[in-house]
């Protein structure tokens, strides 16, 4: 037998539910070294007295939330090192389904998926996510079928509850193959016992009976289905856990079949109800499937097997409910013959016992801590970088390993706020550098039909980076754009007089110009903040598509036109040390002088393709090819200069730096 996983950090959802609380509390007493955290939003069907057997346990921790916020998934799975999950948390109430079925869709596949996208950032951490799924993806079993569904059969949901299951189930199917997360899938039959929701077919008829009511039956009760006791479901569970190999599906079954009809009459027995007289025929459901048989063979080969007789499980469901029948409070919607979604949980409003549990347990702490000082013990700064898909930020992130730097990309969306401050608690950063942003695709054009995309990134996003980092006490980096000048009758072309960081922005061609204009003038508002204009970027990887001397390289007709760059091999490592110094305010970020297009393409037939020839054409025509009008301006450099005197013109810079690195003509 291969070698049993071990977890140390489980987080299971919806452990608050009917089997996950039994599972739960299988797995907090057995293994009192494996931590356990519980998240459940306690909707209608949740109770958390289902907990209240491990509620002191050092080893259980319970969070109220919902899996379809991924603010709160991320945070948990950071701060409590989440290296397991067991994902039950869904809608699972058929006749419900029918009623409100985007209830179902929001919470079994967008909350399935936030759950996956939340432990695929953290790549590495998570070795195992079970996904709980149901027998109703494989949809109904022929009468006459001898062998049940196995984990290769072919999924046909029939109603919109099994839907949302097995859409669910294709994403994580998905998230195995595409992001090698560990996956697991269990398909399980109807689970009865102790603690369900009499929204469900046997406590239903367990309360109806002990108020002398109807046992109302869908149909004419010929219905198969087949019934498995909680304990011995989360045993299974358990098995899986330890034993089960990652990429597979497991059915959790049991070949013992019985009929609605039947479960009603063997309920009746044990109140000693006449069957003739308590049961009545209702309505079927719009699709009730006929029946439901898994194939079972795959778990029992780990070494699970079914330990409780129907008889004795039902026995014990019935004298729990007999024992607890105000255990859910007014549950007279449930008890109907098609029941539709309560709208509060049952016994948990009124309940100071579970009020005193929910006020011990969700202690979740959303104000941030003090940054720690053992970053600072080892090295003295650490970088938290944005944008790490980007130009920029990818290589920020090189010349921090070249320079022995600590850093961390960000994962966090800039928009979302709380997703910020985790990042910024779990990485306790020194500074932060945003070099995230949208540009265009492939340039600024995109922007002109993307204005909203534009601005939650380049306005929103910003913005609540750097009241997040103000609120930490952190300088933040941030690389903007000098493309918001123009030149004009004060900085006309040629004449040398450049825009300084206090002029006024007086380019208004390019809606992501608008946006970068906006963001700098509101920026001047927090004083943690260091923005640097870059214009034009050039760098020695020539075959990057977005260098600006391999843009231009690669145009049928360029203009020809004298402008302010930023060569990012010389001037990145001095925003590293900008951040070191604790520079802050406004810098124009280029290199001194300009440079005009011709002057840089005869430098690449000096250095690269003696060959290579180009053609110029107006702004006139340029304009009749592109959306959006061009930034062309001087900026200067004195504040920079003066700063870093050593700083090489752009011409010198792009000698140095771009050209003789890559020269392929002999020098003569």
């Amino acid at each position: 037998m291969a070698t049993q996983y071990k977890p140390k950090n489980i987080l299971i959802t919806g452990a608050a539910g009917f089997i996950a609380s039994h599972v739960a509390t299988r797995i907090v007493k057995k293994y009192p070294d494996y931590k356990i955290v519980v998240l459940d939003k306690l909707d209608y069907c949740s109770n958390l007295k289902n907990l209240l057997p491990i509620s002191s346990s050092p080893n259980f921790k319970f969070v109220k939330g919902d899996i379809a916020s991924a603010d709160l998934v991320n945070f948990i799975l950071v701060t409590e090192n989440i290296d397991t999950v067991m994902h039950f948390a869904a809608q699972t109430h058929v006749d419900n389904s029918f009623g409100n079925s985007f209830e179902f869709t929001k919470n079994n596949i967008y909350g399935t998926h936030v759950l996956l996208e939340a432990c695929r950032q953290i790549t590495g951490q998570i070795k195992r996510f079970i996904h709980v799924s149901t027998d109703e993806v494989y949809g109904e079993t022929d009468e006459d079928a001898v062998v049940g569904n196995h984990e290769a059969s072919q999924l046909l949901p029939t109603n919109p509850y099994a839907a949302t299951k097995a859409g669910a189930e294709m994403l994580v199917m998905a998230y195995g193959r595409s992001y090698g997360l560990p996956v697991i899938t269990t398909r399980g039959n109807n689970v009865y016992g102790p603690n369900q929701f009499p929204e469900k077919l046997i406590p239903k008829f367990i309360l109806l009976a002990m108020r002398g009511e109807p046992l109302p039956i869908h149909g004419d009760g010929s219905n198969v289905r087949s019934y498995l006791y909680c304990e011995d479901v989360a045993e299974a569970f358990e098995v899986i856990l330890h034993r089960g190999e990652v990429g597979h599906v497991y059915n959790i079954g049991t070949n013992k079949e019985r009929t609605v009809m039947n479960v009603a009459k063997d309920i009746c027995k044990l109140f000693n109800l006449e069957a003739d007289k308590a049961i009545k025929f209702v309505d079927n459901r719009p699709f009730n499937d006929q029946r439901y048989f898994l194939d079972d063979e795959k778990l029992k080969s780990l070494g699970w097997s079914e330990r409780t007789h129907w008889e004795e499980g039902l026995r014990k469901t019935m004298e729990w409910y007999v024992a607890n029948s105000d255990y859910w409070g007014d549950v007279s919607g449930a008890l109907l013959p098609h029941p539709r979604a309560m709208m509060m949980p049952g016994g948990y409003e009124g309940s100071k016992e579970v009020k005193g549990m929910l006020d011990q347990f969700n202690n979740i702490q959303t104000k941030v801590a003090p940054i720690s000082d053992s970053v600072r013990e080892t090295h003295p700064f650490k970088f938290l970088i944005y944008g790490r898909t980007g130009w920029i930020g990818g290589l920020l992130g090189k010349i921090c390993e070249k320079q022995g730097i600590p850093y961390e990309y960000g994962k966090g969306r800039l928009q979302e706020r709380s997703s910020l401050i985790l990042d910024i608690q779990t990485i306790k950063p020194t500074h932060v550098f945003n070099a995230a942003g949208v540009t265009g695709r492939p340039n600024v054009d995109w922007c002109e039909s993307h204005k909203p995309d534009t601005i939650r990134t380049n306005v929103v996003g910003t913005l609540t980076l750097a009241d997040v980092c103000m609120e930490h006490g952190l300088l933040m980096i941030n690389y903007a754009t000098g493309c918001i000048f123009e030149y004009d009758a004060h900085h006309p072309e040629g004449s040398g007089i450049g825009f300084k960081e206090e002029d006024t922005p007086n380019f208004t061609g390019s809606f992501y110009s608008k946006t970068k204009a906006m963001v700098e003038e509101l920026l001047k508002e927090y004083g943690n903040v260091c923005t640097l204009r870059v214009r034009m970027p050039i760098s020695s990887d020539l075959s990057n598509p977005r260098n600006f001397v391999t843009k231009i390289s690669r145009y049928d007709k360029v203009v020809n036109i004298p402008n302010s760059m930023t060569i990012l091999d010389e001037l990145l490592p001095i925003s590293v040390e900008m951040a070191k110094r604790n520079l802050r305010g406004i810098y124009n970020f280029t290199n001194p002088g300009v440079v005009s297009h011709n002057e840089i393409l005869e430098m690449y037939k000096e250095y690269i393709d003696p060959g290579f020839k180009w053609t110029n054409f107006t702004l006139e025509e340029q304009a009749k090819v592109i959306v959006a009008p061009r930034s062309n301006n001087e900026m200067d450099t004195t504040k920079l200069k003066k700063e870093f005197p050593e700083l090489l013109s752009i011409k010198d810079s792009l000698i140095k730096y771009v050209f003789e690195p890559n020269r392929k003509v002999p020098a003569k």
